[in-house]
């Protein structure tokens, strides 16, 4: 079913894509505890924590990061799990494969402090075509889910070398951004109708990626992906790529069901 087609200098697997079913994974919403980080300034941000039911702390365990999209910001602590279907990596059967935390935190909603510009994972323009440049700072929501993520580093035996992200839409711009800014921490990214700063592919090159997009997307221009794709393997690097035919942006209850996706992200390492 899949096709190797070359489409701006670069391969991408394009595949014909099925309307997303429900997943079996909406079950297990309930088994993520509700959380909420607050840090000395007093700053908050709600999280949802998945541990396995077997914890061993005398074992490392691997950790999932999840960044939800736009429209699931808020502070009620239970949108981000919307699109549960990431939680296939909760299930019994990938748990069994490769125990792991899951943790989901929730970006805020509505204008932030300076009136200007709305909460996001990174703050640039999700539609834009023409080259992105991110700024120097992470953005709120950023900066404290790294909070979280050292916390947990603390309360639980976490294995540097099994730490991945993955998110969609503007979660996929939050995973590419979450590289750039510790390009040494993960062992691997699933960025979903994403974008980044072109211009840092050579920060985040070596970490290995497994890109997805619909080439009818019209929420975010399908030459995202395509343009850092071309830029990771400028840099050097090796992405995966995969882009489906014919579907717009709504791709990600797909992507977590892709054959082979469990197999590939537990098979990376983190490059040191």
């Amino acid at each position: 079913m899949a096709a190797l087609k070359l489409i701006h200098a670069f391969p991408v697997t394009l595949i014909a894509i099925a309307m997303p079913q429900s997943s079996s994974a909406d079950d297990l919403r309930d088994s993520l505890q509700k959380r909420v980080h607050t840090n000395d300034a007093g700053e908050k941000l709600p999280y949802r924590l998945f541990v396995p039911a077997d914890y061993d702390k005398t074992k490392r365990h691997a950790l999932i990061l999840f960044l939800h999209g736009a429209g699931e910001r808020g502070s009620e602590n239970e949108k981000q799990l919307k699109h549960a279907q990431f939680l296939r990596f909760a299930s019994e059967e990938v748990q069994k494969q490769q125990p792991a935390i899951i943790v989901a935190p929730q970006c805020p909603a509505g204008r932030q402090p300076n009136g200007k510009d709305d909460y996001k994972w990174v703050q640039v323009d999700w539609g834009a075509k023409t080259p992105i440049a991110t700024p120097i700072e992470p953005s709120y929501a950023m900066r404290l889910t790294f909070e979280i993520l050292d916390a947990l580093e603390k309360e639980f035996n976490i294995d540097e070398n099994r730490r991945y992200v993955t998110g969609l839409s503007m979660g996929g711009y939050g995973t590419f951004d979450a590289m750039v800014r510790r390009p040494k921490y993960w062992a691997a990214a699933v960025p979903i109708c994403g974008g980044m700063d072109n211009s840092k592919a050579d920060e985040s090159a070596h970490v290995p990626m497994w890109i997805f997009h619909g080439d009818k997307d019209n929420a975010v221009p399908i030459e995202r992906s395509r343009t850092a794709v071309a830029a990771l393997k400028a840099a050097g690097g090796s992405p995966k790529y995969t882009e489906y035919k014919n579907a717009g942006h709504g791709i990600w209850g797909t992507v977590y069901q892709e054959e082979g996706l469990v197999d590939w992200l537990y098979g990376q390492v983190r490059q040191e």
